[in-house]
């Protein structure tokens, strides 16, 4: 009777231990779960449904190389957002000045870490757009024959703004609009103003006529000389040439007048006429536009 006895009990206590165990194996197992089967549970992503907007207005540069542009920019989308601009600190303003032309990119933050980015392009304003320089200019012939040329060019501008500098066939630019000692010929002159607007007209800078005395002594040697042959060569520079003319008055008048060494042309004196045309020139000056 005892045997049987201490058998139940000792069933009754394994039973007991089973449940325990079982208990056990199942609290285990429900824990592990609530871990998701790795022991840590899975962190909840904060920025899940939100979108940071990222928005804003620009103010070119004034100019190329101005670095005077600025970008303004707005969030919307969450709160306590912090912006940055290329990558750079983050800050509380959305607002960036003293820019250059480029691009930038401007990022915006909030607390969480959850950010939204905006690209703007700045561009140098063109100060010219709209703006139109009129070029004139009055002129002083050039007298031909002398020891350097006399002919001026004086510029005159409409339009544009702040000071002027003058440019004349595409060469350093100054800040005088006169330029002297010119040839006769055409002329480009270009006239910039303070932004860099230009504006471009081509003048006429003409050659004196030449003078009646000597036209007349040029007639009488060319007529001498292409009947006698002054010098053998009836095309000699010497009266085919007007600048050569002019450059050996005294000559001509040493040779024609004085006869000294000799006279010309080889044929005989001059008629007194003809002398005295060759005696006003030189005493007039002997230069081309007398």
């Amino acid at each position: 009777m005892l045997r049987l006895k201490n058998k139940i009990i000792l069933r009754q206590i394994i039973n007991f231990r089973l449940v325990f165990i079982l208990l056990l194996v199942a609290s285990v197992i429900v824990y592990a779960c609530s871990k998701g089967g790795g022991g840590e549970t899975t962190p909840t992503n904060p920025c899940a449904g939100v979108t940071v907007t990222v928005s804003g207005t620009i103010i070119n540069p004034s100019s190329a190389g101005a670095s005077d542009g600025s970008i303004s920019a707005t969030a919307a989308g969450s709160n306590g957002l912090t912006f940055n601009l290329n990558g750079g600190a983050f800050q509380a303003s959305g607002n960036f000045t003293n820019l250059a032309a480029g691009s930038y990119t401007i990022n915006a933050k909030n607390g969480s870490g959850c950010t939204g980015s905006v690209s703007f392009t700045l561009t140098a304003s063109n100060p010219c757009t709209g703006v139109t320089i009129t070029v004139s200019a009055t002129t002083i012939n050039n007298t031909p024959c002398q020891a350097t040329n006399n002919g001026s060019i004086t510029i005159t501008t409409n339009g544009g703004s702040g000071a002027f500098t003058y440019s004349l066939n595409g060469g350093p630019f100054q800040s005088s609009n006169i330029f002297s000692a010119l040839n006769g010929a055409v002329y480009t002159v270009t006239a910039k103003d303070a932004n860099g607007c230009t504006g471009t007209a081509n003048i006429t800078v003409s050659n004196n006529t030449a003078g009646p005395l000597f036209t007349a002594v040029q007639a009488l040697i060319q007529g001498n000389c292409a009947i006698t042959g002054c010098h053998g060569d009836v095309q000699s520079p010497l009266f085919t040439n007007q600048c050569n003319i002019v450059s050996n008055n005294l000559l001509i008048k040493a040779r024609a007048v004085d006869g000294s060494p000799s006279f010309m042309p080889p044929t005989g004196q001059l008629p007194a006429s003809e002398k005295l045309k060759i005696t006003n020139w030189i005493n007039a000056g002997g230069q081309f536009n007398n």
